[in-house]
C-alpha cells in the first residue's frame, strides 16, 4: 500500500499540479483581455467541483479555490453553453434580458455584444498565455544554466543499419542534414524522428574531409524511461559524448529571451510537422500522450530529477529547473491543441468568428449545432486515441496478452 501511495504521489501530484499552473494560466489570458475590454465576469475558478473557499471582488467577480484540481475556467456573464457563440435568434433574446434587468446599454458590457475583433482577442488570449507563459519559463532556465551544446559526433553504427547501410564510420561529426545546419546532437536526433521512411542527405566531417552520406530513418520499438514503449525513427547512431565536443556559454536575459523563442518556434515546427505526417499516414501517432502519458511523463522527469544528486539542495535545484522545462513543454502543448480548428476548442471559436466577419452574422444556429457534436466528437476520438497510446506504451495489453 505504501508503494502504490508512493507511486500516485510521484506520478499524480506532479502532474496535477502542471495541468492545474497552466491551465489557469490559459484562463488568466482569456480573463485579463475580456476586462481591459470591459466585458462583465461572473466568476474564475481554479479547480472543478465543490467550492473551498471563494470572494467576490469589487466588480462583482467571484474568485472561486475548488476541489478537483483539473484545471479551471472563467465563465464570462451571459454565457448559457460551452459554445459561447449564440446565433442571431439567441443574441436578440439574450438583449432583452439583459435590458429588461439591468437597463439600456446594458449589453455592451456582455462578451457576445462586443466588436469581433475584441471577442477574437479575448478567445485568442489564452493560447497566447500558454506560448507566454512557456516563453518566460525557458528565460528563466536558459538564464540560469546557460545554453550547452553537443556536437553530433559518432560513437558507433549498430551493425545492419541504415546508418551502416549509409557507410557512417566512428568519429565522423555531422554538420548538415539536408543542407540545414545542425550544432547539437538533439538536432540530428529530432530531424531524425520526424523524418521515418524519407532519405536524409548528410553532410558528415571525417578528418577534415567533408563526406556527404544518405540513410532513411526506420521506426524501431524502443523502451524509454518516460515515453514508455514507442515506435520511433532511427538510423543506428550512437552518439559520442566528448568532454571537447561539450560548448557552454552563460546567457543574459535578452539572449535567454532570444534562446526561448528559438526553442518555442522548433517545437511548434516539430509538433506541427508530426501531426501533419499523421495525417499523411507516414507516422502511427504513437508519441501523442493522453493524461495517462503526460502524468508519466510527469512522474518519469520527477524521478530522473531525484535521482541526479541525493544531496537535498541539488535536489531541489535540479526538481525546479527540470519542471520549468517541463511546464514550458506541455504549455506549448496545450498552446497547440487549442488552436486547432475544431468547434470546441478556441480554433473553433475563432473560426466561428471568422465567418461571422465575412457574412456579418453568426453561424446558424443549426450549423454549430452540428458543429460542437462533430467537435466532441473528434475531441474525443482524439482523446481516446492518446489514451490507447498510453495503455500501449506502458505495456498494459501486454500484461494482458500474458494472462491467456
Amino acid at each position: 500500500m505504501t508503494g502504490f501511495l508512493g507511486q500516485a504521489l510521484l506520478y499524480i501530484v506532479p502532474f496535477l499540479l502542471v495541468l492545474t499552473f497552466i491551465v489557469t494560466i490559459h484562463e488568466l489570458g482569456h480573463f485579463l483581455v475580456a476586462r481591459a475590454f470591459g466585458v462583465k465576469i461572473d466568476r474564475f475558478s481554479v479547480g472543478f467541483g465543490k467550492t473551498i473557499v471563494s470572494r467576490i471582488d469589487r466588480r462583482g467577480t467571484e474568485w472561486r479555490l475548488a476541489w478537483l484540481p483539473l484545471g479551471g475556467y472563467v465563465k464570462f456573464s451571459g454565457d448559457l453553453d460551452a459554445s459561447s457563440v449564440p446565433d442571431e435568434a439567441g443574441l436578440a433574446e439574450l438583449r432583452q434580458r439583459v435590458i429588461a434587468e439591468n437597463g439600456p446599454g446594458a449589453e455592451r458590457d456582455y462578451f457576445h455584444f462586443k466588436p469581433i475583433w475584441q471577442r477574437a482577442l479575448i478567445v485568442a488570449a489564452g493560447p497566447a498565455a500558454n506560448f507566454a507563459l512557456a516563453m518566460v519559463l525557458f528565460t528563466l532556465l536558459f538564464t540560469a544554466v546557460g545554453e550547452q551544446v553537443l556536437a553530433p559526433r559518432v560513437a558507433q553504427v549498430q551493425p545492419g543499419s541504415p546508418a551502416a547501410a549509409a557507410g557512417f564510420q566512428a568519429n565522423d561529426v555531422i554538420k548538415a542534414i539536408d543542407g540545414r545546419a545542425v550544432a547539437d546532437t538533439s538536432d540530428v536526433t529530432r530531424t531524425v524522428m520526424m523524418s521515418a521512411g524519407d532519405p536524409l542527405r548528410f553532410t558528415v566531417d571525417r578528418g577534415g574531409r567533408e563526406i556527404l552520406l544518405t540513410a532513411t530513418p526506420e521506426r524501431r520499438l524502443e523502451n524509454d524511461q518516460i515515453a514508455g514503449r514507442v515506435r520511433i525513427a532511427r538510423i543506428g547512431l550512437g552518439m559520442d559524448r566528448r568532454i571537447e565536443d561539450f560548448s557552454f556559454r552563460r546567457l543574459n536575459p535578452v539572449q535567454a529571451f532570444g534562446k526561448g523563442v528559438e526553442t518555442i518556434g522548433s517545437t511548434v515546427g516539430t509538433t506541427v510537422t508530426y501531426i501533419g505526417r499523421i495525417f499523411a499516414g507516414k507516422e502511427s501517432g504513437d508519441l501523442l500522450n493522453g493524461p495517462i502519458g503526460i502524468a508519466k511523463a510527469a512522474g518519469g522527469v520527477t524521478q530522473q530529477a531525484m535521482a541526479a544528486n541525493p544531496d537535498p539542495g541539488w535536489m531541489a535545484a535540479n526538481l525546479a529547473l527540470t519542471f520549468l522545462s517541463f511546464a514550458a513543454l506541455v504549455s506549448i502543448g496545450i498552446g497547440i491543441v487549442n488552436l486547432l480548428p475544431i468547434p470546441v476548442l478556441d480554433g473553433g471559436h475563432l473560426l466561428f468568428y471568422g465567418y461571422e466577419a465575412v457574412a456579418r452574422r453568426p453561424v446558424p444556429a443549426r450549423v454549430q449545432e452540428v458543429g460542437y457534436r462533430v467537435g466532441l466528437a473528434l475531441l474525443a476520438g482524439l482523446m481516446l486515441f492518446a489514451t490507447w497510446n498510453d495503455l500501449q506504451k506502458n505495456g498494459l495489453f501486454t500484461f494482458l496478452g500474458g494472462l491467456a
